[in-house]
């Protein structure tokens, strides 16, 4: 059996096991790296989206819509997704800790250290609380998304508890977009996680395959860092390029077209 994650630029990702196809935080629309529209898609049996702001949310309502595809999401997320047009019974709201089955396929939601809040038509405020997620497209093959997350100790316990092989984790800021999504005094020294934290998490979470996420480029200075730190001799480092796919096909694992 074989699993393909393949990146769609910034932490959007189509994960395809055998029976299963995943589509999470899908940034389409105005990410200037994804290698494909939100038409370009094939249905997917769930969307996973950990929390509202337009870089993770992205394109999930105009997919949800155009395929009929059922959304996992929080609170907060449920709420902007009504507004653009999303049924209500198309939709699954849960919170940390609450599995659920949603489209076949069985979402773990998990802790994410994070903020999650979203501003209506009607500029109503609203907040909930940011989510990670851990699916297994195949038996034996657990993907672990870290959301936004910082770091924090209990990703130990997540590690302990769901057994990920493969995580999905942030090491810096997609910096082509930090004038937009970041407007303000000063300047971002980081992303919600560093590379060296980032390579501590995949250390908590006992990972088999660090994948860096929420980039645009491959060769930015963070991400070689992370993939540098985050490679033992008992744990692969990658950071594919946006269209590219991590194969995992058993023991191997490859990045393919």
């Amino acid at each position: 059996m074989v699993t393909r994650i393949r990146f769609l630029g910034v932490a959007a990702y189509e994960i395809v096991g055998p029976e299963q196809r995943i589509l999470i935080d899908p940034f389409l629309t105005g990410n200037p790296v994804a290698p494909i529209g939100p038409d370009d898609l094939e249905r997917p049996d769930v969307i996973l989206v950990s929390h509202p702001p337009i870089d993770h949310l992205g394109d999930a309502a105009e997919i949800a819509i155009r395929t009929g595809a059922p959304i996992v999401c929080g609170t907060d997320s449920r709420r902007l997704l009504l507004e653009r047009g999303v049924p209500d019974g198309q939709m699954r709201v849960t919170i940390w800790g609450i599995r659920v089955e949603v489209g076949g396929v069985l979402v773990r939601p998990v802790e994410s250290h994070h903020w999650s809040q979203a501003q209506l038509a009607d500029g109503t405020v609203v907040t909930g609380s940011p989510l990670g997620f851990i699916v297994e497209p195949e038996p034996g093959t657990r993907v672990y998304h870290f959301g936004d997350s910082a770091i924090f100790g209990d990703m130990r316990l997540i590690g302990t508890l769901h057994h990920p092989t493969v995580g999905l984790l942030g090491c810096t800021q997609p910096k082509p977009l930090l004038s937009t999504f970041s407007p303000g005094a000063g300047r971002v020294v980081s992303g919600e996680m560093s590379p060296e934290e980032a390579a501590l998490a995949a250390e908590l979470l006992g990972v088999d395959v660090a994948v860096a996420s929420h980039y645009t480029d491959p060769d930015d200075e963070d991400v070689r860092r992370f993939v540098d730190l985050a490679a033992t001799n008992d744990r692969l480092a990658l950071a594919p390029r946006p269209g590219q796919s991590v194969i995992i096909d058993g023991s191997r694992v490859t990045v393919e077209w």
